[in-house]
């Protein structure tokens, strides 16, 4: 598969559903910026990695209307001391007008399995503190949380009464996946649907209705993105990839994921 510039192929606005916009490197957050009306990329769900990341979010958002920040701890690193938890509880409070949702917030699954002496119920906790956060604010929380931790996640989620869920880039059992579908979650596709198995047969199972599409950069891709630089322009290889597994046609896939997510994240 070439690369997308040299693609010649109908494409529709998009909206990057899940993506570390701060942690990119000015040059290329710049070089993006300057290419979003290009590829009709509409918005950017910003998340961010912890206090110092919501702060960049923020300031990012002042630069570009476009650029639409979520504040959280993303929970694959150690555990914020008290304090540190606090302030980034009080920055949320201070601008929470400024975000679209709590994001990324959820389990480590994947320090625990470098390190399998880590405790798995202060970051419960953890989570359970920032999903009160987004029910006194009414806003949607972006979750990291795949495999054996989703249940656990939607146990807290079922507890506090939490409804608008986006689990980013999904993997999991079926079992869980059903659970998650039948409580109106809604899940997003990296650009790695467009080569992993495992991620074709999540998107042929999960009601369109109720996906939306990410690319989680600056994390890198293989298969046709190997050794590019995670754009959101990829979303449209994952757009037409979604319409053929799905044997729907293709604006009409486009059509269904902008409105999701518009509707998820508020954007209208």
């Amino acid at each position: 598969m070439k690369k997308m510039e040299k693609r010649n192929y109908d494409i529709f606005p998009v909206i990057d559903a899940h993506i570390h916009f701060d942690q990119y490197k000015n040059e290329e957050q710049n070089l993006i910026l300057d290419e979003l009306e290009k590829y009709k990329v509409r918005s950017l769900i910003s998340v961010s990695y912890n206090l110092d990341s919501s702060r960049k979010n923020l300031e990012l958002t002042k630069k570009d209307s476009r650029i639409k920040a979520a504040f959280g701890f993303h929970p694959e690193q150690p555990l914020p001391v008290e304090e540190e938890l606090q302030d980034l509880i009080r920055f949320i409070h201070t601008y929470h007008t400024e975000m679209v949702a709590i994001g990324e917030i959820g389990l480590p699954y994947y320090l625990k399995l470098k390190d399998s002496s880590i405790q798995i119920e202060p970051y419960i906790d953890l989570l359970a503190e920032l999903l009160k956060v987004a029910i006194t604010y009414e806003k949607p929380v972006a979750l990291h949380a795949i495999y054996e931790d989703a249940p656990i996640v939607i146990d807290l989620l079922e507890k506090y009464s939490v409804k608008k869920v986006h689990f980013h880039w999904y993997k999991g059992d079926n079992k869980t996946l059903q659970h998650m579908a039948e409580n109106g979650y809604f899940i997003s596709f990296t650009p790695d649907l467009i080569y992993e198995e495992e991620i074709q047969t999540i998107a042929r199972n999960y009601p369109l209705e109720q996906v939306m599409l990410e690319t989680d950069g600056p994390w890198p891709f293989e298969g046709p993105f190997l050794g590019e630089m995670t754009h959101p322009k990829m979303i449209h290889t994952s757009a037409h990839k979604l319409a053929e597994i799905k044997k729907r046609d293709l604006k009409e896939v486009y059509q269904q994921i902008l409105r999701n997510t518009e509707r998820f994240y508020s954007l209208k």
